[in-house]
Protein backbone atom coordinates (compact mmCIF):
# COMPACT_ATOMS: atom_id res chain seq x y z
CA UNK A 1 0.00 0.00 0.00
CA UNK A 2 2.87 2.38 0.78
CA UNK A 3 4.47 1.81 -2.62
CA UNK A 4 1.12 2.09 -4.39
CA UNK A 5 0.52 5.45 -2.70
CA UNK A 6 4.00 6.60 -3.73
CA UNK A 7 3.37 5.61 -7.36
CA UNK A 8 0.05 7.46 -7.42
CA UNK A 9 1.74 10.47 -5.80
CA UNK A 10 4.36 10.60 -8.55
CA UNK A 11 1.85 10.45 -11.42
CA UNK A 12 -0.30 13.00 -9.60
CA UNK A 13 2.69 15.36 -9.39
CA UNK A 14 3.53 14.79 -13.07
CA UNK A 15 -0.10 15.28 -14.13
CA UNK A 16 -0.91 18.37 -12.07
CA UNK A 17 2.44 19.85 -13.11
CA UNK A 18 0.82 21.02 -16.35
CA UNK A 19 -1.34 23.39 -14.30
CA UNK A 20 1.78 24.56 -12.43
CA UNK A 21 3.48 25.24 -15.77
CA UNK A 22 0.54 27.37 -16.86
CA UNK A 23 0.76 29.42 -13.65
CA UNK A 24 4.47 30.08 -14.19
CA UNK A 25 3.85 31.17 -17.77
CA UNK A 26 1.57 33.98 -16.60
CA UNK A 27 4.68 36.09 -15.95
CA UNK A 28 7.78 34.36 -17.28
CA UNK A 29 8.60 33.94 -20.99
CA UNK A 30 8.47 30.21 -21.83
CA UNK A 31 12.13 29.69 -22.74
CA UNK A 32 13.30 31.61 -19.67
CA UNK A 33 10.93 29.57 -17.49
CA UNK A 34 12.33 26.32 -18.91
CA UNK A 35 15.90 27.56 -18.42
CA UNK A 36 15.24 28.41 -14.76
CA UNK A 37 13.70 24.98 -14.22
CA UNK A 38 16.81 23.15 -15.41
CA UNK A 39 19.22 25.62 -13.84
CA UNK A 40 17.65 24.97 -10.45
CA UNK A 41 17.67 21.21 -11.13
CA UNK A 42 21.40 21.30 -11.92
CA UNK A 43 22.48 23.64 -9.14
CA UNK A 44 23.25 22.72 -6.43
CA UNK A 45 22.40 19.11 -7.39
CA UNK A 46 25.66 18.48 -9.23
CA UNK A 47 27.56 19.24 -6.02
CA UNK A 48 25.44 16.79 -4.00
CA UNK A 49 25.12 13.82 -6.36
CA UNK A 50 27.96 11.89 -8.01
CA UNK A 51 28.22 12.09 -11.79
CA UNK A 52 26.77 8.92 -13.34
CA UNK A 53 29.25 6.69 -15.13
CA UNK A 54 28.09 7.62 -18.64
CA UNK A 55 29.86 9.55 -21.43
CA UNK A 56 29.53 13.34 -21.45
CA UNK A 57 28.15 13.10 -25.00
CA UNK A 58 25.25 11.00 -23.77
CA UNK A 59 24.48 13.46 -20.97
CA UNK A 60 24.58 16.34 -23.46
CA UNK A 61 22.29 14.54 -25.91
CA UNK A 62 19.73 13.80 -23.22
CA UNK A 63 19.97 17.27 -21.71
CA UNK A 64 19.45 19.08 -25.01
CA UNK A 65 16.62 16.83 -26.20
CA UNK A 66 14.71 17.00 -22.92
CA UNK A 67 15.54 20.63 -22.12
CA UNK A 68 15.44 22.64 -25.34
CA UNK A 69 13.44 19.98 -27.19
CA UNK A 70 10.74 18.62 -24.92
CA UNK A 71 10.24 21.37 -22.35
CA UNK A 72 11.26 24.32 -24.50
CA UNK A 73 8.67 23.42 -27.14
CA UNK A 74 6.07 22.39 -24.55
CA UNK A 75 6.35 25.68 -22.63
CA UNK A 76 6.06 27.71 -25.85
CA UNK A 77 2.94 25.77 -26.83
CA UNK A 78 1.35 26.13 -23.40
CA UNK A 79 1.58 29.91 -23.50
CA UNK A 80 -1.74 30.40 -25.23
CA UNK A 81 -1.45 27.72 -27.93
CA UNK A 82 -2.86 24.65 -26.13
CA UNK A 83 -4.71 24.03 -22.88
CA UNK A 84 -2.86 22.28 -20.02
CA UNK A 85 -5.23 19.32 -19.99
CA UNK A 86 -4.83 18.56 -23.68
CA UNK A 87 -1.06 19.13 -23.48
CA UNK A 88 -0.83 16.48 -20.73
CA UNK A 89 -2.69 14.08 -23.02
CA UNK A 90 -1.07 14.75 -26.41
CA UNK A 91 2.51 14.57 -25.13
CA UNK A 92 1.93 10.97 -24.03
CA UNK A 93 2.28 9.88 -27.66
CA UNK A 94 6.00 9.93 -26.86
CA UNK A 95 5.37 6.26 -26.06
CA UNK A 96 4.80 5.51 -29.75
CA UNK A 97 7.68 7.72 -30.87
CA UNK A 98 9.95 5.89 -28.43
CA UNK A 99 8.82 2.50 -29.73
CA UNK A 100 9.21 3.68 -33.33
CA UNK A 101 12.71 5.03 -32.80
CA UNK A 102 13.74 1.88 -30.96
CA UNK A 103 12.43 -0.33 -33.76
CA UNK A 104 14.09 1.88 -36.37
CA UNK A 105 17.45 1.60 -34.63
CA UNK A 106 17.23 -2.16 -34.03
CA UNK A 107 15.58 -3.13 -37.33
CA UNK A 108 12.74 -4.98 -35.63
CA UNK A 109 9.33 -5.32 -37.24
CA UNK A 110 6.31 -3.52 -35.79
CA UNK A 111 3.88 -6.10 -34.34
CA UNK A 112 0.21 -5.89 -35.24
CA UNK A 113 -1.00 -4.79 -31.82
CA UNK A 114 1.34 -1.77 -31.97
CA UNK A 115 -0.22 -0.67 -35.24
CA UNK A 116 -3.67 -1.01 -33.67
CA UNK A 117 -2.53 0.96 -30.60
CA UNK A 118 -1.05 3.67 -32.80
CA UNK A 119 -4.26 3.88 -34.86
CA UNK A 120 -6.35 4.40 -31.72
CA UNK A 121 -4.06 7.15 -30.41
CA UNK A 122 -3.78 8.81 -33.83
CA UNK A 123 -7.57 8.86 -34.10
CA UNK A 124 -7.73 10.63 -30.74
CA UNK A 125 -5.19 13.22 -31.91
CA UNK A 126 -7.24 13.63 -35.09
CA UNK A 127 -10.34 14.39 -33.00
CA UNK A 128 -8.37 17.09 -31.18
CA UNK A 129 -7.14 18.51 -34.50
CA UNK A 130 -10.75 18.79 -35.72
CA UNK A 131 -11.67 20.89 -32.68
CA UNK A 132 -8.89 23.48 -32.66
CA UNK A 133 -10.04 26.86 -31.39
CA UNK A 134 -8.71 29.84 -29.47
CA UNK A 135 -7.46 27.63 -26.63
CA UNK A 136 -5.89 24.89 -28.78
CA UNK A 137 -4.39 25.93 -32.09
CA UNK A 138 -2.78 23.83 -34.87
CA UNK A 139 0.56 25.42 -33.92
CA UNK A 140 0.15 24.40 -30.29
CA UNK A 141 -0.79 20.85 -31.24
CA UNK A 142 2.19 20.60 -33.59
CA UNK A 143 4.62 21.96 -30.99
CA UNK A 144 3.47 19.42 -28.38
CA UNK A 145 3.84 16.59 -30.91
CA UNK A 146 7.42 17.78 -31.61
CA UNK A 147 7.99 17.96 -27.84
CA UNK A 148 6.83 14.34 -27.59
CA UNK A 149 9.29 13.38 -30.35
CA UNK A 150 12.11 15.10 -28.43
CA UNK A 151 11.06 13.26 -25.28
CA UNK A 152 11.26 9.98 -27.20
CA UNK A 153 14.78 10.86 -28.36
CA UNK A 154 15.72 11.55 -24.76
CA UNK A 155 14.29 8.16 -23.75
CA UNK A 156 16.52 6.45 -26.31
CA UNK A 157 19.55 8.38 -25.04
CA UNK A 158 18.86 7.42 -21.42
CA UNK A 159 18.31 3.79 -22.42
CA UNK A 160 21.64 3.72 -24.26
CA UNK A 161 23.39 5.20 -21.23
CA UNK A 162 22.73 1.99 -19.32
CA UNK A 163 22.34 3.86 -16.04
CA UNK A 164 19.79 2.88 -13.41
CA UNK A 165 20.40 5.96 -11.24
CA UNK A 166 18.00 8.30 -12.98
CA UNK A 167 18.10 11.15 -10.46
CA UNK A 168 21.86 11.84 -10.79
CA UNK A 169 21.54 11.29 -14.53
CA UNK A 170 18.79 13.90 -14.87
CA UNK A 171 20.54 16.38 -12.57
CA UNK A 172 23.87 16.20 -14.43
CA UNK A 173 22.17 16.25 -17.83
CA UNK A 174 20.44 19.48 -16.76
CA UNK A 175 23.84 21.17 -17.05
CA UNK A 176 23.37 20.83 -20.81
CA UNK A 177 19.68 21.80 -20.78
CA UNK A 178 19.97 25.26 -19.24
CA UNK A 179 22.63 26.93 -21.49
CA UNK A 180 20.85 26.45 -24.85
CA UNK A 181 17.56 27.52 -23.29
CA UNK A 182 19.17 30.68 -21.88
CA UNK A 183 20.76 31.44 -25.27
CA UNK A 184 17.46 30.86 -27.10
CA UNK A 185 15.63 33.04 -24.57
CA UNK A 186 17.99 35.96 -25.22
CA UNK A 187 17.84 35.38 -28.98
CA UNK A 188 14.09 34.85 -29.43
CA UNK A 189 12.48 36.50 -26.39
CA UNK A 190 14.94 39.35 -25.85
CA UNK A 191 16.37 41.05 -22.80
CA UNK A 192 13.33 43.29 -22.30
CA UNK A 193 10.95 40.32 -22.02
CA UNK A 194 13.38 38.54 -19.69
CA UNK A 195 13.75 41.57 -17.43
CA UNK A 196 10.03 42.32 -17.37
CA UNK A 197 9.19 38.68 -16.64
CA UNK A 198 11.55 38.51 -13.68
CA UNK A 199 10.33 41.84 -12.31
CA UNK A 200 6.65 40.89 -12.64
CA UNK A 201 7.10 37.39 -11.21
CA UNK A 202 5.25 36.94 -7.93
CA UNK A 203 5.46 34.29 -5.22
CA UNK A 204 3.27 31.88 -7.19
CA UNK A 205 5.59 32.19 -10.21
CA UNK A 206 8.72 31.38 -8.22
CA UNK A 207 6.89 28.56 -6.45
CA UNK A 208 6.12 27.14 -9.90
CA UNK A 209 9.82 27.30 -10.84
CA UNK A 210 10.84 25.57 -7.59
CA UNK A 211 8.13 22.93 -8.02
CA UNK A 212 9.40 22.16 -11.52
CA UNK A 213 12.81 21.27 -10.12
CA UNK A 214 12.09 19.83 -6.68
CA UNK A 215 8.68 18.25 -7.09
CA UNK A 216 8.60 17.25 -10.74
CA UNK A 217 12.29 16.32 -11.14
CA UNK A 218 13.81 15.49 -7.76
CA UNK A 219 10.81 13.81 -6.12
CA UNK A 220 9.32 12.37 -9.30
CA UNK A 221 12.41 10.77 -10.80
CA UNK A 222 13.89 9.68 -7.47
CA UNK A 223 10.73 7.90 -6.29
CA UNK A 224 9.92 6.46 -9.73
CA UNK A 225 13.43 5.03 -10.03
CA UNK A 226 13.20 3.62 -6.50
CA UNK A 227 9.89 1.93 -7.29
CA UNK A 228 11.29 0.43 -10.50
CA UNK A 229 14.19 -0.99 -8.49
CA UNK A 230 11.77 -2.73 -6.07
CA UNK A 231 9.04 -3.94 -8.40
CA UNK A 232 8.71 -5.38 -11.92
CA UNK A 233 8.55 -2.70 -14.62
CA UNK A 234 5.33 -4.31 -15.88
CA UNK A 235 3.71 -3.40 -12.57
CA UNK A 236 4.97 0.19 -12.35
CA UNK A 237 5.05 1.64 -15.89
CA UNK A 238 1.28 1.30 -16.59
CA UNK A 239 0.68 3.74 -13.72
CA UNK A 240 1.95 6.49 -16.05
CA UNK A 241 -1.37 6.18 -17.91
CA UNK A 242 -2.86 8.20 -15.04
CA UNK A 243 -0.75 11.28 -15.85
CA UNK A 244 -3.22 12.78 -18.39
CA UNK A 245 -6.11 11.83 -16.10
CA UNK A 246 -4.62 13.99 -13.35
CA UNK A 247 -3.61 16.62 -15.91
CA UNK A 248 -7.06 17.05 -17.42
CA UNK A 249 -8.79 16.80 -14.04
CA UNK A 250 -6.53 19.39 -12.42
CA UNK A 251 -6.88 21.78 -15.37
CA UNK A 252 -10.67 21.49 -15.23
CA UNK A 253 -10.76 21.95 -11.45
CA UNK A 254 -8.24 24.78 -11.01
CA UNK A 255 -8.26 26.58 -14.35
CA UNK A 256 -11.83 25.92 -15.43
CA UNK A 257 -10.81 24.09 -18.62
CA UNK A 258 -14.03 22.73 -20.16
CA UNK A 259 -14.36 18.98 -20.75
CA UNK A 260 -16.86 18.60 -23.62
CA UNK A 261 -17.78 15.19 -24.99
CA UNK A 262 -15.29 15.39 -27.87
CA UNK A 263 -12.41 16.00 -25.46
CA UNK A 264 -13.41 13.06 -23.26
CA UNK A 265 -13.73 10.90 -26.38
CA UNK A 266 -10.30 11.96 -27.66
CA UNK A 267 -8.78 11.20 -24.26
CA UNK A 268 -10.42 7.80 -24.27
CA UNK A 269 -8.98 6.98 -27.71
CA UNK A 270 -5.46 8.12 -26.84
CA UNK A 271 -5.46 6.35 -23.47
CA UNK A 272 -6.89 3.18 -25.06
CA UNK A 273 -4.03 3.21 -27.57
CA UNK A 274 -1.48 3.75 -24.81
CA UNK A 275 -3.02 1.00 -22.68
CA UNK A 276 -3.04 -1.46 -25.59
CA UNK A 277 0.59 -0.70 -26.46
CA UNK A 278 1.80 -1.03 -22.87
CA UNK A 279 -0.42 -3.74 -21.41
CA UNK A 280 -1.04 -6.17 -24.31
CA UNK A 281 2.51 -7.63 -24.46
CA UNK A 282 2.47 -8.06 -20.68
CA UNK A 283 -0.88 -9.85 -20.93
CA UNK A 284 0.55 -12.13 -23.63
CA UNK A 285 3.59 -12.90 -21.50
CA UNK A 286 1.38 -13.75 -18.53
CA UNK A 287 -0.73 -16.11 -20.65
CA UNK A 288 2.40 -17.80 -21.94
Amino acid sequence: MRDLCLAVSVVAVWGTNFVVIRIGLDHLPPLLFAALRFLLAALPGVFLLPRPAVPWRNLATYGILIGAGQFGLLFIAMRGQISPGLASLVIQIQVFFTIGLSIRLTGERVPGFQWAALALAATGIGVIALHVDATTTPLGLGLVILAALSWAGGNIASKRSGTRSMLPYVVWASLFSAPPLIALSFLLEGWDAIRDGILRADAATWAAVVWQSLGNTMFGYAVWGWLLSRHPAALITPMALLVPVFGMGASALWLGEPLPAWKIGAAGLVLSGLALGILYPRWQARRA
